[in-house]
């Protein structure tokens, strides 16, 4: 497996990988899939201080990792949300662990000092991932979502980098 970052060239990858999460998983709250336009505009956001990086096996993107800006107000400017999805085919491969690894280690180098994680319920695995990586809990956002029929609640992580 490499990690590097993200090129144009991955977006259909990117959007095969998302659109499943979006079809079959509550991790995004969007609730129909993307195309290929609206996934070029969101790759258009990262790069500087915001990475985007995938995983990648043999010559096939597996998974993908990335930093956002949390909020737009300038005093969060050192506080960045973090984001993974990996292909359903390569789960349990220790491919997210290695995708948040490279991610912490980016945001260090890259001044961030606060990582946040939103996620969902149902998403055990992606939080025992976070937790196992030192970051904490620090509450839940009940039904803050409504997907699948359901009403979703969203547990919020926090990691401060050292």
């Amino acid at each position: 497996m490499r990690i590097r970052d993200s090129v144009m060239d991955d977006i259909p990858c990117l959007l095969e990988i998302y659109n499943h999460s979006v079809r079959n998983s509550a991790a995004t709250f969007d609730l129909e899939e993307q195309t290929l336009a609206q996934r070029m505009e969101w790759f258009s956001h990262y790069g500087g201080q915001y990475p985007l990086i995938v995983a990648q096996v043999e010559d096939q993107v597996v998974g993908y990792a990335s930093l956002s800006k949390f909020r737009e107000k300038p005093a969060y400017q050192y506080t960045a949300e973090c984001s993974v999805y990996i292909d359903d085919r390569f789960h349990g491969k220790g491919i997210g662990r290695a995708l948040m690894n490279e991610l912490l280690a980016r945001a260090g180098q890259l001044g961030h000092h606060c990582i946040v994680a939103g996620i969902t319920d149902g998403n055990e695995a992606s939080m025992r991932l976070h937790e196992s990586l030192g970051f904490q809990y620090v509450g839940c956002f009940r039904e803050v979502g409504f997907k699948f029929q359901q009403w979703q609640h969203v547990h919020y992580y926090q990691y401060l980098v050292r």
